[in-house]
């Protein structure tokens, strides 16, 4: 069982909009300003998705490395950049995410349906992101959808080695429509088939939706780590709109205390994933 826990903040994702959630940072501003005020409470990472100056997601490399260098001069924070980006973008753009040199950045184990929608990830496609992480020392967090991920994490793990840093971290992303369930007989189905992966591989969970607060339950329940923010859910409580990603993070972070697993500092969560200290 981990004494601290990690938080991480998916502060804007790429589909909410700007003028329905007003709330959502979406200029580099608004995104370094709640960078700021979740550090301040115990988040440790940020997964970082970038928005244009219509709000719309974007990947546009320029707009990426200057997000990277602000988070980094402005906080401590593990800066994760999201290669999944919007369901829409190609490969290719998918891959140049990491040409902006953060510290982490997201890796997918497999396509999903995404509501309407679906997120392509092409086991190729897999293949070269992780590969491409190695060579640049980008330590992934592999982001599982369907129990079946963590079975081709396997496989991929066995066929191409570990990460950069040596130390596996996934992320369950729990409650997308067409993904698993965000429920505790999900996440312990998750924990039983981590045993498979090399030892001390370690755990985050993200509850979309109304599947925030159990998912945030059971996570720290059976010894693993939280990711909260507006990507993943903008109601805080019924009919209550969430005010800022450091009240979504205030919250975790009270969780954790409770369950006697205070934040993890982000220097200690560089040691756990394998990234070295900042200079």
């Amino acid at each position: 069982m981990m004494t601290t826990t990690l938080i991480t903040v998916a502060p804007t994702g790429a589909e909410s909009v700007k003028a329905e959630v007003p709330a959502l940072p979406v200029t580099l501003d608004e995104l370094v300003a709640t960078a700021k005020e979740c550090e301040a409470v115990g988040a440790g990472v940020i997964h970082v998705h970038i928005r244009d100056d219509d709000a719309k997601p974007t990947l546009d490399p320029g707009r990426l490395r200057a997000t990277v260098d602000a988070l980094r001069t402005s906080t401590d924070l593990i800066v994760q950049l999201s290669t999944g980006g919007a369901v829409t973008d190609p490969e290719s753009a998918r891959l140049a995410v990491l040409e902006a040199g953060p510290e982490m950045a997201s890796c997918t184990m497999g396509t999903v349906n995404f509501a309407a929608d679906v997120f392509l990830n092409r086991w190729e496609f897999i293949v070269d992101l992780h590969t491409r992480m190695q060579e640049r020392g980008i330590v992934p967090e592999y982001e599982i959808f369907d129990l079946g991920h963590l079975t081709s994490l396997q496989r991929l793990l066995e066929s191409h080695g570990l990460p950069a840093g040596g130390h596996v971290h996934v992320d369950l992303v729990m409650g997308v429509p067409g993904g698993m369930p965000g429920t505790t007989e999900a996440l312990v189905a998750c924990k039983a088939a981590l045993r498979d992966l090399p030892d001390g591989t370690t755990f985050s969970a993200t509850g979309i939706g109304r599947t925030t607060l159990p998912v945030m339950l059971a996570s720290l329940s059976a010894g693993g780590h939280l990711r909260v923010g507006m990507e993943d859910t903008i109601t805080y409580a019924r009919r209550q709109p969430v005010e800022s990603n450091a009240q979504l993070v205030a919250r975790a972070s009270g969780f954790a205390r409770l369950a006697q697993r205070p934040p993890q500092a982000p220097g200690d969560a560089r040691a756990m994933l394998g990234l070295p200290a900042r200079s």
